[in-house]
């Protein structure tokens, strides 16, 4: 699945968790962050009130969060991953990357629930790009950023379980 033409792909688990998540932001949060902000500027002089401009940049993320998860929601694409063996979106990927064993999840890190310590490689990134496709004894290579050559070789592939 590319993420151009299919958005990404988001279990139905991750997609209710970030809908929760954005209507939490887009409700109370904002009403919490807009009354420190309004308290914070009742005390007073706004250029040394710290209050006010950690409330503002508080709200800055806030914002900017919203604004990614309402772009992610809006090009989600939920469905119980197909699998029949190969690298795809929403697969488990053990490899040998340049002699090193790794285990990551092929997709966005946003599928990850929070405390987990599963790496997450996009479908788009050198490493996603390479192996999707590709089934357990698969090898290929990719052109890392400083321009070496990186051979990987797939060990196992499974479903991605939340």
């Amino acid at each position: 699945m590319s993420n151009d033409t299919q958005g990404t792909w988001l279990t139905q688990e991750a997609f209710d968790r970030l809908t929760a998540e954005l209507e939490q932001l887009t409700g109370p949060a904002r009403v919490e962050i807009a009354s420190r902000i309004e308290a914070a500027r009742e005390e007073g002089d706004l250029k040394e009130n710290g209050g006010y401009h950690a409330a503002k940049d508080e709200q800055g993320k806030i914002e900017a969060r919203i604004r990614s998860l309402t772009e992610l929601l809006k090009h989600a694409t939920v469905t119980e991953a197909e699998f029949d063996g190969t690298v795809e979106p929403g697969t488990v990927v053990t490899a040998t990357i340049a002699g090193d064993p790794s285990t990551f999840l092929v997709g966005n890190r946003e599928i990850v629930a929070e405390g987990s310590d599963l790496t997450v490689y996009s479908p788009v990134s050198p490493v996603g790009a390479a192996i999707l496709g590709l089934r357990t004894g698969g090898k290929t290579s990719y052109t890392a950023p400083n321009g070496k050559e990186i051979a990987v070789e797939v060990t196992n592939v499974e479903r991605y379980e939340p």
